[in-house]
């Protein structure tokens, strides 16, 4: 997993898509944005603005990648919430726990984590359907081609459909099982984990490696008055913080990308509608599941997420088909266990800033764009925005190219994510509201439209090297909504079918070894890393 690619043509074609969808151009668009040239100093002075799960995420990273080097300041308000909701992950969580060299058990006990093996989709071809998104492989490549092709193929010759049969993911889950590692292999996983309790565990690891963090409210934003740089922000108290590189994860305000250098929003609300989510965390009742569940309603999505200690649940709606206080009603009926707080209403507008990165600041989080977190990529999306400030970390001062680099790479990402979150309400089915019906008359952005019309004429899922999600991902969500593949790759055609019947018989084989003897998901945690 990693960013997504996409071509210039196509992307420009997405743009122009969403202009004409709102009677214009986007909101910011433009064919060419571009960073502007920045001059300077050396850079050694990082002030992030913000907190919460982006802040400290950066502040973690930067002091591990440069903390030997360069002063990083963190500015937060404790008078300012955080939205605090986005608590299941995707695998390359590991990559960057293993970046800070921090212990997997360590973490989820800080954070009252579960783990999970991927998310099971309820109702999304009407009621009582269900299928299970897992992490993982379902197969080796054969003969060229990716193996999803050899399951078409063992379907089309009769072979039993059950993919837990092959995936140990999914077996695992469905009898809400769960160990890192097995004398067949390693389960893929990534983690549920309290979002607050995660910025403190992380704010301790920042600020034992030099972060220095500062109580305030930023009040106003200071430019240069000959390059336009920002060159400090000036909090409540008047005290004024100066940089030389600024970090913005103010989360939607959007402080200083947005609030100080106007740089436009591109907006996708024609493809995502929903622009609303009310979240309850709620007491846990039962053993927590090694996956997140997502149940399709009458006006969006509600998501589940079992944790140690309680249970994250929220409604992910569409304003124009559902009032606020009616999706507060809906969805506290529909929880198990006690609330814990008063509901949290959110509103946001998918989509993303015109530039990430605009003169000397980067835009991180929130502060940068939102995709709904229908498949848990908000937390991956601020992981790769850092990993990737990191490898084009500017030295004697911000080349424009490289926050062009730095542009062209996140849009891209969040463009692949974005197609990948819409195919979802693209292929549902079965479900007859005002909402559904509109998402089913909404046109889709032209490079999943192509997506989706190859994949139902050959069974090829078309994806770029690098992309978050791969064919397994793409064959999970497609068939398990309804859309069929009609063929299957020739080159798995021209194979020996005692070969292909071999192959699937021994990934059966290893599956059930993998499964069997397995310890429940919370025996695992209590073992290992309870809270």
């Amino acid at each position: 997993m990693g960013s997504a690619g996409r071509s210039a043509a196509r992307r420009r074609a997405d743009r122009t898509a969403a202009g004409d969808a709102f009677g214009g151009e986007a909101e910011g668009g433009c064919d060419d944005p571009s960073p502007g040239g920045t001059r300077g100093g050396v850079i050694r002075r990082v002030v992030i603005v913000g907190g919460g799960t982006a802040g400290w995420m950066a502040a973690a990273a930067l002091a591990r990648g440069l903390g030997t080097t360069h002063a990083i300041t963190l500015i937060e308000s404790a008078s300012i919430g955080t939205v605090g909701v986005g608590e299941a992950t995707v695998p390359p969580i590991r990559d960057f726990n293993r970046y800070l060299r921090i212990d997997e058990d360590e973490f989820v006990r800080a954070t009252s984590g579960s783990f999970k093996l991927g998310i099971e989709f309820v109702g999304w071809n009407g009621e009582g359907s269900r299928y299970f998104h897992p992490f993982g492989f379902l197969g080796p490549d054969m003969a060229g081609a990716d193996f999803h092709h050899v399951w078409l193929r063992h379907l089309a010759e009769g072979g039993d459909p059950d993919i837990a049969r092959i995936n140990p993911e999914t077996a695992a889950a469905r009898e809400g099982r769960f160990a890192r590692d097995t004398r067949h292999g390693p389960l893929h996983h990534a983690f549920h984990f309290d979002a607050a309790r995660y910025a403190t565990f992380l704010r301790g690891y920042a600020e034992a490696r030099g972060v220095a963090r500062i109580e305030g409210e930023v009040t106003a934003v200071e430019r240069d008055g000959e390059s336009g740089d920002i060159a400090a922000v000036r909090l409540a108290s008047g005290a004024a913080v100066a940089g030389d590189l600024f970090v913005d994860c103010s989360g939607f305000r959007g402080l200083l990308i947005e609030g100080a250098l106007e740089t436009g929003y591109v907006d996708w609300t024609c493809w995502l509608p929903c622009d609303r989510a009310v979240a309850l965390p709620t007491a846990r009742i039962a053993d927590p599941a090694p996956f997140t569940r997502s149940t399709a309603r009458e006006a969006g999505w509600q998501w589940r997420i079992p944790l140690q200690h309680r249970t994250g649940n929220g409604y992910v709606y569409c304003s124009s088909f559902l009032g606020d206080d009616e999706a507060a009603s809906l969805l506290a009926a529909r929880v198990d266990g006690e609330p814990l707080a008063e509901p949290n209403r959110l509103r946001f507008t998918a989509g993303h800033r015109r530039l990430f990165w605009n003169r000397n600041c980067v835009a991180i989080g929130l502060a940068g764009g939102f995709l709904e977190p229908l498949e848990s990529t908000s937390i991956h999306l601020i992981q790769t925005a850092i990993i990737r400030l990191l490898a084009l970390f500017p030295g004697d001062h911000v080349d424009p190219r490289l926050a062009e680099r730095f542009n062209r790479e996140a849009q891209a990402e969040y463009e692949g994510v974005r197609d990948f979150v819409v195919a979802h309400y693209a292929v549902a089915s079965g479900i007859d509201t005002p909402f559904w019906r509109a998402i089913g008359e909404a046109p889709l952005p032209e490079s999943l439209a192509e997506r989706i019309a190859v994949f139902r004429a050959t069974g090829t899922v078309l994806y770029e090297r690098g992309d978050l999600f791969g064919p397994t991902n793409w064959y999970a969500i497609l068939t398990g909504q309804g859309c069929a593949a009609s063929a299957y790759h020739p080159l798995v055609g021209a194979l020996d079918g005692k070969l292909v019947r071999d192959r699937i018989a021994a990934l059966e084989a290893r599956c059930a070894q993998m499964i069997a003897g397995l310890p429940g998901h919370a025996d695992f945690i209590a073992a290992h890393c309870g809270a």
